[in-house]
Order: structure tokens, then C-alpha cells, then sequence
């Protein structure tokens, strides 16, 4: 029996995702029951196909661990941040030089300008592993970050050709931003926490009420210049896997703190490029040290429309690939049939 899986999450999640959702308390993943109750009724209705526009569709993963009963972990993908019903706003960051002749004055400007998209690209999120999960030797983080980059792999003409990642950066013990203190409050008259909080179901506010114009970080409190585009503690581990897999600091941020936006095109990151699918067998031997380590997966029509699980793999001659048979039954697959895998380092 495999212990760890990763499957759609349901709608019967719902206590599940929320005990999650402490752990993070974001936009995405608020710790507020009736958006979870609408994210997992959105999430099902995408996975299932019955939201028929798949610019619309959020898909939410769950990391389950079959001896505990209880997730472990979860992530997400927006398949289009930024549509003509709801855009994509952010915040780019450029660089401006002044010098007087006269003076002898030199000044480097750092200019924050708020955009729009209103055809954005596909935004990873709402990523978050317990604690004690971070410790397993599974490296459990690792999975359920993977499989969203195996699931766009898998469901290529559903997502964007770009990718956005959005990194929390430094905020203070108490959850709050210094960026937002500084511009946010000024242009809203809400707290950090209000304008988050609201930024879940509505985003127009920043649209009606920030300035249209250049705002020149100079004239911010220097604490407040230090967080613009700067990586917290929490995800330094997430920007480096970003960078190693092809993504790359955007210069822009988000509008709320000032946190970094990473991009990368879909087809060049190397966890989409190197996902493929397989006819499978069963191999004899289930351990991990006889064959290659992998994320294995599948999709099926009925729920709960996608599973993946860790599994040691041995490519045949023959073209097959050779997978531990506990790997196939937690799949629900049997030899012959396709299953995706992802290899792993």
C-alpha cells in the first residue's frame, strides 16, 4: 500500500483544505471556510470539465497520507491570472538615473508604476506543507510542488504560455507589510490584513484607487524600500528550485507587499519539458534504491479525476515502464495503460 498520494481535491475536503489554509492565510488560500467551500467547488467543477471556458478553471491538489488520514500538503494552479472579467494587476519596477552638470549630482531612482493584463498567464500558488512533513525523508514538499508542473505537462492546451509565481517577501512578526503601510494604506484607507483579505474575491479597488502615475520609491521610508522586490525568508527554498528550473525575477511585484513575480515560459521549464507519458508494467521489486525515482500520474474521467504517486521506475527495452505495483493501484491503473511520469532528481 502506498502511504503518500496526490490526488484532486473534493468538495468532501473542505475541513481538510482549512486545516491547510492556517498554515497560510494567503490570497489564494485564505483561512476562511466559505472561500475554501467556493475554491473546492471551483477546483471540481474544473477537474471534472463542467466549467467549460478552461481560462477560468483552478485546479487544487492534496497531499494524503493514507495511514494518518489526513493532508499533509497542498498547491494550485490558476490557469489565467488576468482576463477582461477580472485582470491581472501588478506593480513593475524599473530603474531611472538623474545627474546635474551643475551640481555634480548623481541619483539612481527605483520607479513603481502599477499594470494591468487583462490576458495573463498562469499563476502556480497556494503551495503549503505542514511541518512535520517538511521533515520526512520523502521530501513530500518536493512532490506536491512538482505535480503542477506534471499536471500543465500533462494538460498542455489547457494552460498559458507563460508561467507566474508570486514569492512572499519580508514581513513583519505580526504579518504585515511595510510597502503596504507606506503606499497601500495611503491610497485605500485598509490595513494590510483588509486589503488582503478583499483582494480574494475583488481586486477593482487597486484599479480605482491607486495612482495612475509613477511612484519613485525614494520618497518611501527606507524600510520600505528594502522589501520592494526582495524574497522572505520562508520561500528563499522556492525561488531557488524556481531559478533552477528556468524561472526568472520579472522586475514587477505584487502591489499588496512588494513581493517578487517570477516567470518562465511553460515548454522551457524543465519539469514541463521532461514529464512524459508511458505504458506501464508492474515491476517485481517495489523498492525505491532498484530504479529511478519519479512522480507517476494519471487522469481519468471520473473523481477524482487525477492521482500521483512516488514510485521507483525502470524504462524496458521494449519501451515500457516498469513501475512498482503498489504505485499501480494507487494510480487505478493496470499494465498497458498510460501513465505520465515526471523524473526526479
Amino acid at each position: 500500500m502506498q502511504r503518500f498520494h496526490i490526488r484532486a481535491a473534493q468538495p468532501e475536503d473542505e475541513d481538510a483544505l482549512l486545516a491547510l489554509a492556517r498554515h497560510l492565510n494567503s490570497v489564494n488560500l485564505p483561512d476562511d471556510r466559505a472561500h475554501v467551500r467556493r475554491l473546492l467547488a471551483h477546483a471540481h467543477a474544473s477537474f471534472s470539465g463542467t466549467l467549460t471556458d478552461p481560462r477560468q478553471r483552478k485546479y487544487v491538489f492534496l497531499l494524503w497520507d493514507e495511514f494518518e488520514g489526513r493532508a499533509l500538503g497542498t498547491s494550485m494552479i490558476v490557469a489565467q491570472l488576468g482576463r477582461k472579467d477580472a485582470p491581472y494587476i501588478y506593480v513593475d519596477v524599473s530603474s531611472e538615473e538623474k545627474y546635474s552638470p551643475a551640481l555634480d549630482k548623481h541619483f539612481h531612482h527605483t520607479r513603481l508604476v502599477v499594470g494591468y493584463s487583462y490576458d495573463g498567464p498562469t499563476e502556480l500558488g497556494g503551495l503549503v506543507v505542514t511541518p512535520e512533513a517538511r521533515l520526512r525523508g520523502e521530501k513530500l514538499g518536493q512532490l506536491i510542488s512538482y505535480v503542477r508542473f506534471l499536471y500543465i505537462a500533462m494538460h498542455r492546451p489547457l494552460f498559458q504560455d507563460e508561467l507566474l509565481a508570486e514569492l512572499l517577501p519580508p514581513l513583519e512578526p505580526d504579518g504585515t507589510s511595510k510597502l503596504w503601510e507606506a503606499v497601500g494604506r495611503r491610497f485605500t484607507g485598509l490595513s494590510y490584513a483588509e486589503a488582503d483579505r478583499l483582494s480574494s474575491t475583488n481586486k477593482e479597488f487597486i484599479k480605482d484607487l491607486f495612482p495612475s502615475g509613477v511612484i519613485y520609491a525614494s520618497l518611501l521610508p527606507e524600510d520600505a524600500q528594502a522589501v520592494i522586490g526582495k524574497v522572505g525568508a520562508q520561500t528563499r527554498g522556492v525561488e531557488k528550485l524556481l531559478r533552477r528550473i528556468g524561472f526568472r525575477y520579472a522586475e514587477r511585484v505584487d502591489p499588496f507587499d512588494g513581493g517578487p513575480h517570477f516567470t518562465a515560459d511553460t515548454d522551457d521549464v524543465t519539469l514541463v519539458r521532461e514529464a512524459r507519458p508511458h505504458q506501464v508494467r508492474a515491476r517485481s521489486d517495489a523498492g525505491l534504491a532498484a530504479g529511478r525515482r519519479a512522480l507517476l500520474a494519471r487522469s481519468t474521467p471520473e473523481a477524482p479525476f487525477f492521482r500521483a504517486v512516488l514510485g521507483a521506475t525502470t524504462l524496458h527495452e521494449d519501451g515500457a515502464l516498469l513501475v512498482p505495483g503498489p504505485a499501480l493501484t494507487a494510480l487505478g491503473a493496470q499494465p498497458g495503460d498510460e501513465v505520465w511520469c515526471l523524473p526526479l532528481r
